[in-house]
């Protein structure tokens, strides 16, 4: 065999090594920048997990089962509790050290009987703002056109109890048209005065517009110009003590993106 050969068979057994070399090395770089990516998204959107539990004005029943069912479908392994009822009675539940992650009130006051004891993280926020209507019966047979016309002889009204968002937004309602009126009852949340109407105990209540569009052709819905002087707030906040407060944090950013506007919009609730 001649040198010339046997130099070219070398030359080719080192290019052939050295490009292993660098296709070994090439294998390891992508494989550890694989994983440093891997990690850094990991990082970055941590899986949801666990039960949320949310304590929400009666009003928002429709349109936050709604959004929990969305959470639910976006986030697979999470489950969102609702405990509906009087903004008043939540507040106090939570005060009283009822575990829940999220409350959402219908006015800043009950709100504040959450933040003033210490149990919110952090600032609450405004969400969406809700508008009183006249529910009447389906026709409205007692021709009821004004927020002075239930103070008719004879009308069976129902009003939210004063404590309650719904009832403190009437009454203010009513100091506006400087109109007294006695209901035949007060109810605890706004769902419950809604139903009275419904059930055809009484021939009108004053509720919110978004329980009027929930119940479809069950009542029939009044507006009346001083309601404008009535409208309430709705602030949502992180509880303290949440025992699910990362997945809670992520429920709350669904609420106030866009499309949970959307859905709150749809069920007739305002823009805060």
């Amino acid at each position: 065999m001649t040198r010339s050969v046997r130099r070219t068979r070398r030359m080719l057994k080192l290019a052939g090594a050295g490009a292993a070399a660098l296709m070994a090395l090439s294998a390891c770089s992508s494989s550890s920048d694989a994983k440093k990516s891997g990690s850094s998204d990991a990082s970055a959107s941590p899986k949801l997990s666990g039960t949320v539990t949310v304590f929400a004005a009666a009003s928002l029943k429709e349109s936050f089962t709604t959004l929990g069912k969305e959470f639910e479908h976006e986030h697979p392994g999470t489950e969102v509790s609702f405990n509906f009822g009087g903004s008043d009675t939540l507040a106090a539940s939570i005060t009283g050290g009822a575990p829940a992650d999220v409350f959402a009130a219908a006015s800043p006051k009950t709100m504040k009987i959450v933040t003033d004891k210490g149990d919110a993280t952090g600032a609450p926020a405004t969400f969406v703002r809700n508008q009183l209507e006249i529910a009447t019966l389906p026709g409205n047979p007692d021709e009821v056109a004004s927020l002075k016309d239930l103070t008719k002889s004879g009308l069976k009204v129902v009003l939210c109890d004063k404590s309650v968002p719904c009832g403190a937004a009437a009454q203010k309602a009513l100091d506006a048209a400087e109109l007294k009126l006695t209901p035949v009852s007060y109810e605890q949340d706004v769902k419950a005065a809604l139903n009275k109407v419904q059930l055809k105990e009484a021939d009108a209540a004053v509720v919110y517009k978004t329980d009027v569009k929930a119940a479809g052709g069950k009542v029939e819905g009044v507006e009346f110009p001083e309601s404008a002087d009535a409208v309430n707030d709705y602030p949502i906040a992180l509880l303290k003590d949440a025992p699910n407060a990362e997945t809670a944090k992520a429920f709350i950013a669904l609420v106030r993106s866009a499309k949970g506007q959307k859905v709150l919009s749809e069920a007739g609730f305002l823009k805060p």
